[in-house]
């Protein structure tokens, strides 16, 4: 039975959300096509109709993680406009995240995978990257843009290599330890500086 494009489209959907969540669980080379097709709910034949390679499938279904992870940032930004970097730092740097490799940031659980792999895949990730620091960087602020990327770059490095540390030791006060540090380095950035009010004439 022929399928429709439609529902094609609608196939390719679910194998790319099923994919963003094992690759992150499993590594990119951890699991086979069988089990990513499996996982969501097709044969391993379907694939090939779909995707041109694993690699593909691979830069597809990072993208789609990075998506799903800014979207969470923004949404933790909006519900607190006052203060969106603690908003932000509050669920990046919490024990829940460090426990949910399947649906946490992409960055810590397959940027070592990344570099591994060939330019589509880089690509995902770094076009996914530059987003978060595009966030970050307009909450830091700075003299200038340069001032402001450098912080964001810094900010960015420190919370991903806390939780990237934190899922490492079997230690699980250690653990705790290793994200209320950055924690506490990240808030402690100055807030940006506003502009003095222009006198009235």
């Amino acid at each position: 039975m022929r399928v429709s494009r439609v529902q094609a489209e609608e196939n390719r959907q679910t194998v790319i959300n099923a994919a963003s969540r094992l690759f992150r669980e499993h590594g990119f080379d951890g699991i086979g096509l069988k089990d990513l097709m499996a996982g969501a709910g097709m044969t391993q034949g379907a694939f090939y109709k779909q995707f041109e390679s694993k690699e593909d499938l691979a830069a597809q279904a990072a993208r789609r993680a990075l998506e799903d992870a800014f979207g969470r940032w923004s949404a933790a930004a909006t519900s607190r406009p006052d203060n969106p970097l603690s908003a932000v730092v509050d669920i990046y740097l919490s024990e829940a995240h460090c426990a949910e490799r399947s649906i946490g940031c992409p960055v810590v659980a397959l940027g070592a995978d990344a570099a591994r792999h060939g330019p589509d895949v880089r690509a995902s990730f770094e076009a996914g990257i530059k987003e978060y620091l595009t966030l970050l960087g307009g909450w830091l602020g700075g003299a200038d843009h340069v001032e402001a990327d450098g912080k964001a770059m810094a900010v960015l490095s420190t919370m991903v290599g806390a939780v990237l540390l934190a899922r490492a030791v079997n230690d699980k006060a250690m653990s705790k330890q290793f994200l209320q540090a950055a924690a506490a380095s990240v808030t402690a950035q100055p807030a940006p500086a506003r502009p003095d009010p222009k006198p009235d004439n």
